[in-house]
């Protein structure tokens, strides 16, 4: 895990793999010469590996009697009564979220979609397909590739709030993070968990992340 003055002050709330990979993907995702497929693909395989980091400590297991070829034996799966959720904010939460799925067994996608005003950095929502309320017990990915001022994430997990999910439930997936959000999270919503590839440690004077990726949204689909 990644640890420095940087991170110290959020270590109990941001989590960030070590994994070659993660740091390979992340370092694709950096380079302006990365064309859009090419970003996207990088999108989506560093989304893999951190929902596969993120669920390690909170996938319920049940032990179940299985018969293999050769005898009966005692095996461990997956707790399909506690809902998997997956909510990515649109667009780029799209990307990141891409090969969920393929990670964690029966899951939901709700989507919910959300944009910044690049001269009031305040978020709005233009689609919202959460539930009126969200499964008892259900765990609950928040997608969202860029944590800069957290304005958006924060609008979001607020809405989780409004429909019965307390922030214990909540893991937020995210590509680069920045110390601003950081910030508004540890403050305003105890016991949220914070998987990312790397913490970048300034935003410039138009709310971006330095050294960041850019826009994330953008080079994910090419406008």
């Amino acid at each position: 895990m990644q640890r420095d003055a940087v991170t110290s002050g959020f270590a109990d709330m941001v989590h960030v793999p070590s994994h070659p990979l993660i740091k390979h993907w992340v370092s694709v995702l950096r380079d302006e010469e990365t064309p859009c497929a090419a970003f996207r693909t990088a999108m989506a395989e560093l989304g893999r590996l951190l929902i596969y980091e993120a669920s390690r400590d909170w996938l319920p297991l049940v032990n179940r009697k299985i018969q293999t070829p050769m005898a009966v034996a005692t095996a461990e799966f997956v707790n399909l009564n506690h809902p998997i959720l997956i909510v990515p904010i649109l667009r780029a939460g799209l990307a990141l979220a891409e090969h969920a799925s393929s990670v964690l067994p029966a899951t939901k996608t709700y989507h919910l979609g959300m944009c910044r005003d690049e001269t009031t950095l305040k978020p709005s929502v233009y689609l919202n397909k959460l539930p009126d309320k969200f499964p008892e017990g259900a765990q609950i990915l928040l997608v969202d590739p860029m944590l800069a001022t957290g304005g958006t994430v924060v609008a979001a997990i607020e809405l989780l709030n409004d429909r019965g999910v307390v922030n214990k439930q909540i893991t937020l997936i995210s590509a680069i993070v920045a110390p601003p959000a950081l910030q508004k999270l540890s403050e305003r919503f105890p016991g949220l968990s914070v998987y990312t590839a790397v913490i970048d440690p300034i935003l410039n004077e138009k709310g971006f992340i330095v050294p960041g990726l850019g826009d994330a949204g953008d080079r994910s689909f090419d406008t």
